[in-house]
This record gives structure tokens, C-alpha cells and sequence, in this order.
């Protein structure tokens, strides 16, 4: 179905974007996997060509793309190509991490961070989960407690997103002792931060190349200055910034979805067995029918939602939507798709094997599905009375 989302200066910047990843991603992307990192270099890369900190405005050194159909634009090309990890680091900059500083920093801290962001000087991550609470944010143990004129963090995190190549991360930490979700708090910590170390490069299923890590503090050192927003406002400012990370998530599914469907068509066409396309066999057609229309009508949906974000009427509910129905359309595509690859799908150097090795986190990080169907129950009036 023609999309009526993007207007010219949008399918402009997709195609100068397309080219760069053709040009420049694509024929790396191989090497990055195995080394476990996408280099520093790739992403200052990405700050020079004007594809990092979008909306950061034009006085700090941003284009002022304030338009989240542009974020998704460069999503939806880098996760259409198989691109997950990749994708994943400029969206947590541009799409997950941003949005926070854009919203809550003060003048001062604008002036000291957002030029950096822009360049990809710095890189940008936000340590929310830890080894005991995986998406249960009240459950958070991480402690900044007030102390010469700063705060001193004890605690630990993991699971981060560019943990190893983030110059600054948002922490999300408990400042009180109230036992609630007015502890919370989000505290900067920046890369030379005392007391500041990270862990080792997790080993994952998929996405290998994103290098995701552990974070520890002990006795870690933050001036108060690096306070984001109001101490105790945490948990209501992660609600907000939740909403465009689950709708860039979704987006993200979408493209996967679509990518692999894409590369599936043409392996169906080629490949033979019992004298014709595997592609010509009725049950071939079936399921790739039912992928078809998987994929277009969680585009509708996710179009619709991406409409809404930029109009400023998303809700938190039909963000959990979004990311909830979109992801699990992605499991589904993706293994349908392995499946039609027969053995082949199970080797690694065919590209449907990555697909789906790094489709399955979809449905985990930035809270869980089940978390999502939660907030969805709430928000319908159903939120549990004990």
C-alpha cells in the first residue's frame, strides 16, 4: 500500500542515507559482527554526514530536525538491510537517549553536551536495567546519595546499549529512601567519571556487533550539575521517554520484517526442489501471502502511531501497542521465513539466520511484551486492585 506518511524532504534525506549505507555500512558490517563493536570512528562518521542528534538544534551544531519521521526514516533503511546492531547505536542516540537531554537540560548542560551529540564526539547511552530488576523500574537498587556538593553512585547495571562506546550515560538511580517511584532520579555519568568502570562485552544470540555491557559504580563521583531534571522525577520523565523508544522499536520491526520477506522472495524464486521454485508450491505461496499482509498491516498501525507521535498525541498505551503487536509480527515473518529456506536457513552465512538471531530481542528490551500487554491492561482500566 503507497505510504502518505513522508514528504519529499523525507524520502530526500532516505536515499542519501541508502546510498551511505550501501556505500559505507554494508560492506563492513561483517567485520563489526565478529569484532563485537562498531568502531568510534563509524559514528563520528555518522555526526559529520548530519545522520546523528537530528533534532538537536541548529545553534548547537544540529540540524534542528525536530520531525521524528526523519529518525524513522534512517531506522527503517538501516533494520530493511539487516542492519540491527547498527541501527540500534544511532537510535539509542538519536531516538531513546536524546529526546531526554532535549526535554530536561538546563541551559548549561545544552551548551556542554548537545554540540558533542551532534558530531558524535559523544555517544550517547541510558542505563536503566540491572542484574536484579530486568523492566521492573521500581525494583531499581542503584543508589546516588548527596555528597560533597555532588552525588556518590553505588550500584551496578547491565544490559546497556553502546555500554562500551557511550561518553555519556543517562543513570537512572534511586536519591531517596521513600521506597517508591519518588526515589527515582536521572543522574549523567560521564566516561571519566571516578569510581565509573564498565564490564565486559556481553555475548549475545544476535546483534552482535551493538556492544553491549555492564556498568558498575562504586563510589563513583557525579557533580550535582550532571542532575537531569528534578531529583525524585525520574520515574515520570522514563514514562514520557519510554513512548519513543517503544515506537522506535516498532519501527525498527517493521523494516526487519519487511527486509526479510524481501530477501526471501528472491530466494524462493531461485532456489529449486523437485524440478521447480520453491516459491511455486501452494504452501510457499500461502505463507508468504499471510507475511505479506503481516507486514502491511503492522506498517498501517505503525504509521499511524509514528503520525501521532509527531502530531504530540501518542499515549504511553498506544506506544506499548505499537511495540508489542510490531515485534511479535516480526518473530513471526522472520521464522516463517527462515523455515522457507529450508536447511539453508540454519547456516550462518545466509542472511535470514542473522535476521532472526537478532529479531528474537525485540520482543525483550525497551520492556518486555508482557510488560507491555500490562500497561496496555492498565490503561484500559484493569490494573490489578491488590
Amino acid at each position: 500500500m503507497r505510504r502518505e506518511l513522508f514528504g519529499e524532504e523525507h524520502e530526500a534525506l532516505r536515499e542519501s542515507f541508502a546510498r551511505y549505507l550501501e556505500a559505507e555500512i554494508v560492506p563492513r558490517y561483517d567485520e563489526w559482527e565478529r569484532a563485537g563493536r562498531i568502531p568510534r570512528e563509524a559514528l563520528r562518521r555518522l555526526g559529520k554526514l548530519g545522520f546523528l542528534g537530528l533534532a538537536v538544534p541548529e545553534r548547537f551544531g544540529g540540524p534542528g530536525a525536530g520531525d521524528f519521521r526523519f529518525n524513522a526514516v534512517l531506522n527503517e533503511e538501516a533494520a530493511r538491510r539487516g542492519l540491527a546492531a547498527f541501527a540500534l547505536a544511532f537510535t539509542m542516540q538519536n531516538d531513546v537517549a536524546l529526546p531526554y537531554l532535549l526535554e530536561l537540560c538546563s541551559e548549561e548542560q545544552l551548551e556542554r553536551w548537545l554540540p558533542g551529540v551532534a558530531t558524535g564526539e559523544l555517544v550517547l547511552g541510558i542505563a536503566m536495567s540491572e542484574p536484579q530488576t530486568g523492566s521492573d523500574l521500581q525494583g531499581i537498587r542503584t543508589r546516588a546519595d548527596r555528597s560533597d556538593g555532588g552525588y556518590e553512585l553505588n550500584g551496578s547495571k547491565t544490559f546497556i546499549t553502546n555500554g562500551l562506546n557511550a561518553d555519556l550515560v543517562i543513570t537512572v538511580v534511586r536519591t531517596g529512601r521513600n521506597g517508591d517511584h519518588s526515589d527515582i532520579s536521572l543522574i549523567v555519568v560521564e566516561n571519566d567519571t571516578p569510581g565509573f568502570t564498565r564490564g565486559r562485552n556481553l555475548e549475545k544470540l544476535g546483534q552482535h556487533a551493538q556492544d553491549t555491557a555492564e556498568l558498575f559504580f562504586a563510589g563513583a563521583r557525579v557533580p550535582a550539575q550532571n542532575l537531569l531534571g528534578e531529583e525524585g522525577g525520574g520515574f515520570q520523565y522514563l514514562t514520557r521517554g519510554l513512548v519513543p523508544e517503544r515506537l522506535s522499536i516498532a519501527i525498527g520491526a517493521v523494516a526487519s520484517a519487511r527486509g526479510a520477506l524481501e530477501r526471501t522472495l528472491t530466494y524462493v524464486k531461485e532456489r529449486n526442489a523437485f524440478g521447480r521454485p520453491v516459491g511455486t508450491f501452494q504452501n510457499s505461496r500461502f505463507r508468504l501471502a499471510e507475511c505479506q499482509t503481516e507486514v502491511e498491516v503492522a506498517q498501517a498501525f505503525v504509521d499511524r502511531a509514528l503520525a501521532a507521535h509527531v502530531a504530540g498525541e501518542l499515549s504511553v498505551e498506544e506506544a506499548a501497542m505499537a511495540k508489542y503487536w510490531c515485534t511479535e509480527a516480526q518473530g513471526r515473518v522472520i521464522d516463517t521465513c527462515l523455515q522457507l529456506h529450508g536447511g539453508y536457513g540454519y547456516m550462518l552465512e545466509y542472511p535470514i539466520a542473522r535476521d532472526y538471531a537478532d529479531a528474537r530481542i525485540s520482543r525483550i528490551y525497551g520492556g518486555t511484551n508482557e510488560i507491555m500487554r500490562e500497561v496496555i491492561g492498565r490503561g484500559m482500566g484493569l490494573a490489578d486492585p491488590r
